[in-house]
């Protein structure tokens, strides 16, 4: 069973990367070439543009779709282990409920929770200098947002004496808690040009984070419309 549902939730991944693709060459892509545009406006004259390992274009079409598609299946596939690692143990919800509300937490510790400390950036906004050091801080937000998850799951179960919805409020303030305190430690980077349009870095903002969320919105309602029907049929 576990093998039938990692496929499909392979090939879910992929499709549901396919379709944030569309959402992000219709919105994201956008605010990239403005960003890429005012950052050319403000290069010194008589300094050697930088070369170009992967064109633009490239970027935007063959580039985005491949890197989205390999993301997107390797995401699914962990999505459907996690799924089938649940399903039966932890609610009597329905496979696609679950498959939904596994991807609102999935998108909620992945994606929102580091975006709060860490945003997404367009071009020209940060320097050069401290890709380390914002890369290091970011994966270390994600990896403190998981652990907050797993420490917010174990607290949740281990509290089986108490009714449903304070075991609920006792996982939220644990997760919430964690992830505060990982979030007062971890540098501050603000690293926004003075000049820099607030509408364009809002709408960049906005636009790669609605990629993400089509991205696990769509995945969990295909595999979880998959799933229903591998489940429903007899052993």
């Amino acid at each position: 069973m576990t093998r039938s549902l990692l496929w499909r939730g392979l090939l879910a991944g992929l499709v549901g990367a396919f379709i944030a693709v569309t959402f992000a060459l219709l919105f994201a892509e956008p605010q990239i070439d403005a960003a890429i545009a005012l950052e050319a406006r403000h290069v010194m004259p008589g300094m050697a543009a930088e070369p170009e390992l992967v064109s633009r274009a490239t970027q935007k079409t063959w580039g985005l779709f491949t890197a989205m598609g390999l993301y997107g299946t390797a995401l699914g596939g962990l999505f459907a282990i996690l799924f089938a690692a649940l399903h039966g143990r932890v609610s009597r919800l329905s496979p696609r409920a679950l498959s939904l509300l596994l991807a609102l937490a999935a998108f909620v510790v992945v994606v929102l929770v580091p975006a709060i400390k860490y945003p997404p950036t367009p071009p020209a906004v940060g320097l050069h200098e401290t890709v380390r050091l914002r890369t290091a801080a970011y994966f270390a937000m994600l990896a403190l947002s998981v652990l907050a998850a797993v420490a917010a799951g174990w607290t949740a179960r281990r509290a089986h004496k108490l009714v449903g919805v304070d075991r609920l409020l006792i996982a939220a303030g644990v997760f919430v808690g964690v992830v505060a305190i990982g979030q007062l430690l971890l540098p501050v980077i603000d690293e926004v040009p003075a000049d820099f349009p607030a509408s364009l870095l809002w709408q960049f903002r906005l636009a790669s984070i609605g990629t993400q969320a089509v991205f696990w919105l769509a995945t969990a309602d295909l595999f979880g419309r998959a799933a229903e029907r591998e489940l429903a049929r007899p052993a």
